[in-house]
């Protein structure tokens, strides 16, 4: 295992250990109540409790019926092997893009890992333990070199058309505790996945950018990335229209406690304010000069149908205060995995935005 969280370099590793529990973020791992079958955590013995010695294994969805920890939570304290690239999953050192699980057997594996080969030739060096492997070309960089790093990785993506979005909705914003539910997020309220639609009461799909600033409409692109869109009930999304974001606001709006705005600005409540923030930070990055769009942020609340949004200053203040969450990180790996193919990197890695808006 030590071998293993020291060489996260993407070389290919059949890594052996007890199965732990599921991360949820980087120093978290739970042994109960498990979200979902995206992740394990594997340890030299099955009581380790310390993160700083397990490896986090990622699941692909092919694996996931057998090896989930939510479908088989007898998995706990059980030993197996795992194969894939040593690389950082959840910013710790982990496994990803696993290839075989097996239960092992009573011979250690022949190979722990297999060192990358080597050439004469410059090749790429391999991203830090706090980077993913699908940001390799990224993470050596900072500010406006970053950003575009960043932009050539996640603008490679499947888009969706407007009516599939409804569908994708109900996967990406599935109330953990009742799947027949999404969780609206300004008001936090859930509510059924069939009241989806335009009337007083149903959920529609809130633009968290909106499209009135920059004019894309509903078109596939930036006006159907899963990433920015989310469900909200019509009068809250309504209300908050096309307002930038800031603190403050003089009323409070009564389906949506907790959230509050005036003439030029909404304020959401405190458990999404950084995911409302790295939402715009994708959209400032993905949507740069591509689609014929050119998104920006900026320090002000007054940006009309200007391709622009803020207030810049108060999203990064809520980037720190409300870091990125096991829901969030699973709707990340949820667009990656089954619709877009692509991912926010504020939610990997939400210390970029300091870098990029410093």
């Amino acid at each position: 295992m030590a071998q293993a969280i020291a060489t996260q370099n993407g070389s290919s590793a059949t890594v052996r250990g007890y199965v732990v529990g599921q991360p949820t973020a980087t120093t978290t791992v739970i042994r109960s109540g498990y979200p979902n079958d995206y992740a394990l955590a594997l340890a030299d013995s099955a009581s380790t409790t310390s993160t700083s010695n397990m490896v986090y294994v990622q699941i692909p969805s092919a694996f996931r019926a057998s090896w989930g920890m939510k479908t088989n939570p007898s998995l706990l304290g059980r030993q197996i092997d795992v194969t894939g690239s040593l690389s950082a999953y959840f910013s710790h050192p982990g496994l990803t893009s696993s290839t075989a699980f097996a239960f092992a057997g009573t011979t250690p594996p022949t190979s722990t890992t297999t060192p990358p080969t080597t050439t004469t030739t410059t090749t790429t060096s391999a991203p830090p333990a706090n980077c993913l492997a699908y940001y390799a070309t990224a993470c050596d960089k900072t500010g406006a070199a970053l950003k575009s790093a960043l932009n050539s990785i996640i603008r490679n993506q499947t888009k969706l058309d407007y009516t599939q979005v409804w569908e994708a909705l109900k996967v990406t914003d599935q109330d953990p505790n009742n799947s027949a539910n999404v969780v609206l997020l300004y008001s936090g309220v859930s509510r059924a996945k069939s009241a989806n639609g335009g009337d007083q009461d149903d959920w529609n799909r809130e633009h968290v950018w909106p499209q009135s600033h920059g004019g894309f409409g509903t078109g596939a692109g930036a006006g159907t990335d899963l990433h920015h869109l989310r469900p909200e009930d019509v009068t809250v999304n309504g209300a908050r229209g096309n307002l930038d974001f800031d603190n403050g606001g003089t009323q409070t709006h009564p389906e949506a406690p907790g959230n509050r705005y005036d003439t030029d600005s909404w304020e959401p409540r405190a458990a999404v304010k950084g995911d409302v923030a790295r939402m715009l930070f994708y959209m400032a990055v993905r949507y740069e000069s591509d689609d014929q769009l050119n998104l920006e942020l900026n320090n002000s609340t007054s940006n009309g149908s200007q391709p622009l949004m803020g207030k810049l200053s108060v999203l990064k203040q809520w980037n720190l205060q409300d870091p990125p969450d096991a829901a969030e990180q699973r709707r990340n790996q949820v667009i990656y995995d089954s619709y877009q193919r692509n991912r926010n990197p504020f939610i990997d890695n939400y210390r970029w935005a300091d870098s990029i808006w410093p």
